[in-house]
């Protein structure tokens, strides 16, 4: 008796069950990030398709997947003028002094990885200075080789020369901030570091990724 198979296609053009290879490859075919299996009788995939993909698809699978979005990555990098697979940085404030935060995101998938604030009586770049040194500090725990951006010269040469030089002047309210400026400096100055900083060229590129959006 010959063997009949039922394709089970959880993420694809349409998700369902397919009867033959040939549907079911019309609906997987380039298809970035799709999911799908054989099952041997049709119970089989209907349970399968009532439940998650990840309980049916076996370490090939995923290594798989992993490997395309690998390449996914690679692909767009060749495309584009900045380098795709990086963590991009930005702060925002509201006023100048004003509520300051900051964040990291990681630029391919623009998910973000930190985000810390808001605080009263900030500035832009000292926000700009902490998400480097947060990123820095992220990055290394990880053994990460990413490079970061940012938008920011100044926050770039701060980090350089290991020392904020904001002309902000403590207060009670704003005391955090320092605190976080003065943790980044010792950080900077007590660890070292292989992750490429670079300027991200709005001009040419539109904003940064980890951009607010509250222009």
């Amino acid at each position: 008796m010959e063997k009949y198979k039922y394709y089970v296609v959880w993420e694809g053009l349409a998700p369902g069950i397919y009867d033959t290879w040939e549907e079911c490859r019309l609906q997987v075919e380039n298809v970035k990030g799709a999911k799908y299996k054989s099952f041997d009788s049709k119970e089989a995939a209907v349970r399968a398709f009532r439940g998650k993909p990840e309980d049916h698809l076996g370490i090939l699978n995923r290594v798989a997947q992993a490997m395309h979005q690998v390449n996914t990555v690679a692909e767009a990098s060749s495309r584009s003028p900045y380098i795709v697979d990086s963590i991009a940085v930005d702060a925002a404030c509201s006023g100048n002094p004003g509520d300051m935060e900051y964040r990291g995101v990681y630029v391919p998938t623009r998910q973000e990885i930190f985000r810390i604030g808001p605080f009263p009586e900030g500035t832009n770049n000292i926000g700009e200075f902490l998400a480097i040194v947060h990123g820095l500090a992220l990055l290394k725990k990880k053994n990460s080789s990413l490079p970061i951006y940012s938008d920011s010269a100044n926050a770039l040469l701060w980090v350089k020369n290991k020392k904020c030089k904001t002309k902000l002047q403590r207060n009670e309210r704003n005391s955090p901030i320092f605190d976080l400026i003065e943790r980044a400096e010792k950080w900077l100055e007590t660890n070292t570091y292989t992750t490429p900083l670079l300027k991200w060229e709005t001009r040419k590129w539109g904003e940064i990724p980890a951009d607010f959006g509250r222009k």
